[in-house]
């Protein structure tokens, strides 16, 4: 068991999640007092120990379910429970006789090869409608062992096999027959809209519940063909602040929302927290001269400036062209999530013309809702809506140039990749003269920069740093040390 755990903590550490030594003490002081047949009490204990944020559940409970997989015999069994045993006789009876009585079905987990696909879609209507768990993972495993096709020593992480198993249950149909026969059931021979949800509902979470079970005997049969290590790489994902805003799918991208506020106040405390407590200042010596005569002259104890860091004036200047969007958005909303700490915050967006968008964001709780209205109002096309930094550059510094001052901080968010156009450098040298700080991050990987089209170099001469920023992470990083 202890090997298992610290199989199970290495890979905790691989994706991502920061479990220390004595995080890792604490949990195998946790397993000693949980029966292990009590998985889920077992996943509970653990994750109390080794989860610090709720957005770290989903890689957590990944690693969990390969190491802690149900392994077939008795901890197919103990997974059932007992709601198995209660259901035995009548579950055990219904497989052995089929749905009509005719003595075909399975023991167990048993392949189940005497039922037709008739018969075993039957026995799932039969579960599902009297919500039976043991014959759903019954069903489970007979419909993996007849539709998955699962190959040994494949490296896959059972997606494919999932796809295929539902495929050929077509639990849309399940569902259409679920609800067909809740309405012949009702009285008058249909459901009010209350009882039509309430019904759909209920038999939508029957049917989750019967994926699940279908996943799981995936999981459990390709851990036992691979071993936990091996399936662990294969289904492995990133946390939400090591997603690669550039290349995130739809589901990442809601993910990324959903950590953006929460990240965005630890954020703003720790930025108000280093204000407050910043390092002692210079010596201020005229001071330590008078503290020194009341010890006979001797300088005993320096006294210092305490700074006053006054809070920057951000420009931030973003390209909103083709995928680097997805990033601008979020270094907008991340931004102006904590301008609290910031004396003041200017957005400009632009494709080959400019605009200033800051009028967005007045007056606006969420910055999600500004972002949303600058794609549709912001007027950002010059000629053909293809990336031009030179001439946005030179159109921000003709409009807006003369407003920089040594309090000012400029943040020019973009890949760089100029289409050919003239790079008009000389408009980052004239503003880094005239700014505190040009800070240039790039959601590409540092070893795209200067390939192709791509003119960062020309433009990071005039910088006083060009930043990776891809992820969360990163630009959490970046915007921590900019304050």
């Amino acid at each position: 068991m202890l090997d298992l755990l610290s199989g199970f903590v290495t890979e905790l550490r691989r994706s991502g999640l920061p479990v220390s030594l004595t995080e890792h003490l604490d949990a195998a002081e946790a397993v000693r007092h949980i029966p292990l047949e009590d998985r889920d009490g077992l996943k509970y204990a653990l994750a109390a120990t080794l989860v610090k944020s709720s957005s770290h559940w989903t890689a957590f409970e990944t690693a969990f379910e390969v190491f802690f997989a149900v392994r077939s015999g008795a901890g197919a069994a103990a997974e059932e429970g007992e709601e198995g045993d209660q259901g035995e006789d009548e579950s055990a009876q219904a497989g052995r006789e089929g749905p009509r009585g005719e003595g075909r079905g399975w023991k167990g987990g048993g392949a189940g090869e005497g039922m037709t696909p008739e018969e075993l879609a039957e026995l799932l209507f039969k579960s599902l409608v009297s919500a039976d768990t043991a014959m759903m993972n019954a069903v489970a495993r007979n419909a993996v062992e007849r539709y998955a096709g699962m190959e040994p020593g494949r490296p896959v992480g059972g997606t494919y096999y999932l796809y295929r198993t539902l495929r050929n249950l077509d639990l849309d149909a399940v569902m259409e027959r679920l609800m067909a026969q809740a309405r012949e059931g009702a009285s008058g021979g249909s459901l009010t809209d209350l009882e039509e949800r309430l019904a759909a509902d209920e038999y939508k979470a029957r049917i989750e519940k019967f994926r699940r079970a279908v996943e799981t005997e995936i999981r459990r049969r390709l851990v036992e063909d691979r071993g936990a290590e091996a399936l662990a790489r294969s289904v492995r994902k990133p946390l939400p602040e090591d997603i690669d805003v550039m290349h995130a799918t739809r589901d990442e991208l809601a993910t990324l929302h959903r950590v953006l506020h929460p990240l965005s106040r630890k954020l703003a405390v720790r930025l108000a927290r280093k204000r407050r407590h910043g390092r002692k200042g210079p010596l201020d010596f005229r001071a330590t001269v008078r503290r020194s005569l009341s010890t006979g002259g001797v300088p005993v104890e320096p006294r210092f400036r305490h700074p006053r860091p006054a809070k920057p004036e951000i420009f931030v200047i973003a390209d909103i062209s083709g995928s680097v969007a997805s990033f601008a958005r979020f270094t907008l909303h991340l931004v102006y999530a904590i301008s609290s700490q910031f004396s003041k915050v200017r957005s400009f967006v632009f494709v080959d013309g400019i605009d200033e968008v800051t009028r967005f964001f007045e007056g606006v709780v969420d910055p999600a809702e500004a972002v949303a209205r600058i794609n549709t109002e912001a007027d950002v096309i010059w000629v053909d809506g293809h990336s031009d930094y030179g001439h946005a550059l030179t159109e921000f510094h003709r409009r807006w140039g003369d407003q920089v001052t040594s309090r000012s901080s400029i943040m020019v968010l973009g890949d760089a990749r100029n289409n050919y156009h003239a790079s008009q450098s000389w408009v980052l040298e004239d503003l880094q003269a005239r700014a505190r700080h040009v800070f240039w991050l790039n959601p590409e990987p540092r070893d795209y920069w200067g390939s192709g089209d791509s003119i960062v170099g020309e433009y990071g001469i005039h910088c006083d740093d060009v930043v990776e920023c891809r992820t969360l992470r990163q630009l959490e990083h970046f915007v921590g040390n900019l304050a």
